[in-house]
């Protein structure tokens, strides 16, 4: 049975244009859409343009079958320029003073904060005051037994050291890749190990646990007293694009249904996997 409190993605909403066209994205829609994928009830949180890009929006959310919470405004929707190197992993130009950088916090997401089961949030849609504050005001209205996810997700320079410490103070759960924790150590004056790096941010932060993904070499999942980590199944890949959404949302979803961390990691790591293989962030759910 569906559990029906909320997994809310805040933050993002967005089209990647990629090489092959124009795909609907960002991570916290990312993350909702796998989330029901995987039989939870994933909600986007997010602002849209009240142009023509917002109504397609609204479209394939409809198509998909996923819950949003959406506000509009007067900024235009918010589009992501993608290019793929020769082994499919994405380059970004992310235009600015969009839609998502200014979601005002309303009485509809405030209600569903109070019944949330968790949230992932992440740093870019922090980049604008406007849309950080919502983000804050919504953990903080959240329910105290409610997990809440810090999926880092660095893009170009929208990150400040305030930004990054604030989410870690309120965060259960730190997802991180092996490019961004080498900058967090550095401006967290951390260890050069990865691992002992993710070891101190347990400690400092009072976090859960670290997810570390490590790309083609597999991922970690750092716990103050375990540690597992899994290696990258082996699949043809299509593109990366949302793949480490996918993974966030599968790993949330065991672990919400009270899944051993081993048990949550290998899911999680099935998932993206199969998302590697299919074009763009949220494709059917055909295998898997």
């Amino acid at each position: 049975m569906k559990n029906d409190r909320p997994v809310v993605g805040i933050g993002e909403i967005l089209f990647d244009l990629l090489p092959s066209g124009a795909q609907l994205g960002g991570a916290p829609a990312n993350f909702a859409y796998h989330v029901c994928c995987l039989g939870g009830r994933g909600v986007a949180v997010s602002a849209i343009g009240k142009d023509s890009l917002g109504e397609e929006v609204k479209s394939i959310l409809a198509s998909k079958k996923l819950e949003a919470v959406l506000a509009e405004v007067d900024y235009p929707t918010g589009v992501v320029k993608v290019s793929l190197d020769s082994k499919g992993v994405p380059q970004y130009t992310i235009i600015e003073d969009v839609a998502w950088d200014n979601v005002p916090y309303t009485a509809e997401m405030k209600e569903l904060a109070s019944n949330a089961a968790a949230v992932c949030f992440g740093t870019l849609a922090q980049r604008n005051p406007v849309t950080r504050a919502t983000v804050m005001q919504f953990i903080s209205d959240m329910p105290k037994d409610s997990l809440k996810v810090y999926d880092i997700n660095l893009r170009q320079h929208f990150y400040s050291l305030e930004i990054i410490e604030e989410s870690l103070r309120v965060a259960d759960i730190l997802k991180i890749n092996d490019e961004e924790i080498v900058v967090v150590s550095e401006l967290l004056g951390l260890s050069a190990s990865a691992e002992q790096a993710c070891r101190e941010l347990i400690s400092r932060y009072g976090l859960r646990l670290v997810i570390l993904t490590k790309g083609a070499d597999g991922s970690e999942v750092i716990a103050p007293d375990a540690e597992y980590s899994v290696a990258c199944p082996k699949v043809k890949i299509a593109d990366t694009v949302g793949a480490g959404d996918s993974f966030t949302a599968a790993f949330v979803q065991a672990y919400l249904r009270g899944e051993s961390l081993e048990d949550c990691h290998n899911l999680a790591n099935r998932i993206s996997a199969f998302v590697c293989s299919r074009n763009g962030a949220m494709p059917d759910y055909d295998v898997a």
